[in-house]
């Protein structure tokens, strides 16, 4: 498998997010990708690793944002690259005067619209190409083959990578292929709102999985069970709510599964959750920028005592606002979402490879939520921000995201 090298500027520029959609979309082409250091080990170097990830890299992909223009790193990074014999394509992600030491090379620019095939193609012209870009990438196991999955309607590849959509009686549900990988869980000790449940620690999902692109709609809900038990039902693309863990997990999951052939649909696991909401990022949220009405839907204030002028005070329907870098919606806010893991206060703070959660289902266990919700302030809708419910709780504000897959 050929490998690529991802340099940028880490500015919180439309250039980092870039970096970070070209990693995913070169990642579902089948290309291997490194685009930053998140695992260095005790007196490890920072600068051997990234002569060790450029060494072992085919082709850099240079995204040039202004903060590039200056940064040392990038330069190190570029001239180190020169220096082994890797061919570089740069790709201009803001309109600014380019570097003088890039002036020799033709830039691709993805100023105005991103052009993936062409970056593949380039790509292709040094390495080959791995893997066709294609609706589905060439890895085996679930989701991962060149066919659609088995009750997928329909299927293919997008700016945000790979997407199958469920079809349940007229009503679709689209899902994303959420690629194996390694982040930081938890917060920083400097994040604003940070909690000591949410202790910092390495995760690693050594297997793929399907998850829908938005909460659970009152629509999908209600052809699966008959019912709509959700408080605000003036637009069945709203979020259902008013569903228990045990409601999910004993009626709506088992006659999902039942009603469609070859889906295994479950709650995410917290790790999985956390992991597909930052879709690369480390912040407390998976977007640039300020918090703010017009990016998720919350209480409008940072803490939960009062109401901010503008707050809607209710759910908003599935894809009122922008998506994260894997085209995943309202991650933050709106509604909360089950998980499948028993509530734990604290969870480790040494690396961990697929975690499961812990705990059966005896009743009375407390069980995960995540996302915080439009109730919430902002504090509680952070991607780190972790709480628990009773597993028998419905709450007009307490939802669900559904899963495929292991």
């Amino acid at each position: 498998m050929s490998k690529v090298f991802i340099s940028y500027a880490r500015d919180g520029s439309h250039g980092e997010r870039l970096a970070v959609e070209a990693q995913q979309q070169l990642q579902a082409a089948g290309f291997s990708v490194f685009r930053d250091v998140t695992d260095l080990k005790a007196g490890e170097s920072f600068p051997h690793r990234l002569e060790f990830e450029l060494e072992n890299s085919d082709v850099m992909v240079l995204v040039v944002s202004e903060k590039v223009r200056t940064s040392e790193w990038v330069y190190s990074e570029f001239s180190m690259a020169k220096e082994i014999g890797i061919p570089v394509v740069p790709v201009l992600a803001e309109s600014i005067r380019s570097p003088l030491w890039l002036r020799n090379l033709q830039i691709l620019d993805f100023c105005g619209s991103c052009d993936w095939p062409q970056l593949l193609g380039a790509i292709g012209h040094y390495v080959g190409d791995p893997s066709p870009l294609n609706p589905l990438s060439s890895e085996t196991g679930e989701g991962g083959g060149r066919e659609k999955p088995a009750w997928s309607r329909d299927a293919g590849n997008d700016k945000y990578g790979r997407y199958a959509d469920l079809t349940v009686e007229g009503i679709t549900q689209r899902f994303r292929w959420i690629e194996p990988g390694t982040f930081w869980m938890g917060s920083m000790g400097s994040e604003n709102g940070r909690l000591d449940r949410e202790i910092r620690h390495q995760v690693t999902l050594t297997t793929g999985f399907w998850l829908a692109d938005t909460a659970c709609s009152q629509a999908l809900w209600q052809v699966v069970m008959d019912d709509n038990p959700a408080h605000f039902q003036n637009d069945l693309n709203n979020p259902v709510e008013q569903v228990s863990w045990y409601d999910v997990q004993e009626h709506f999951l088992l006659r999902l599964n039942r009603m469609i052939a070859g889906v295994t649909a479950r709650l995410p696991t917290e790790a999985e959750w956390e992991y597909a909401c930052r879709a690369g990022t480390t912040g407390a949220f998976n977007f640039m920028g300020e918090l703010s009405l017009s990016k998720i839907n919350y209480n409008g204030t940072w803490d939960d005592n009062k109401w901010g002028d503008g707050a809607l005070q209710r759910t908003t329907p599935a894809k009122s606002y922008l998506p994260n870098h894997w085209g995943l919606y309202q991650m933050h806010g709106n509604v909360w979402e089950w998980c499948q893991d028993a509530w734990r206060e604290k969870l480790p703070a040494e690396p961990v490879t697929d975690p499961q959660g812990v705990g059966g289902d005896q009743m009375g266990v407390g069980r995960v939520i995540r996302g915080g919700s439009w109730s919430n302030g902002g504090k509680n809708c952070r991607s780190a921000y972790r709480g628990g419910y009773g597993a028998a709780n419905r709450l007009n504000n307490l939802g669900l995201r559904l899963s495929l897959g292991h």
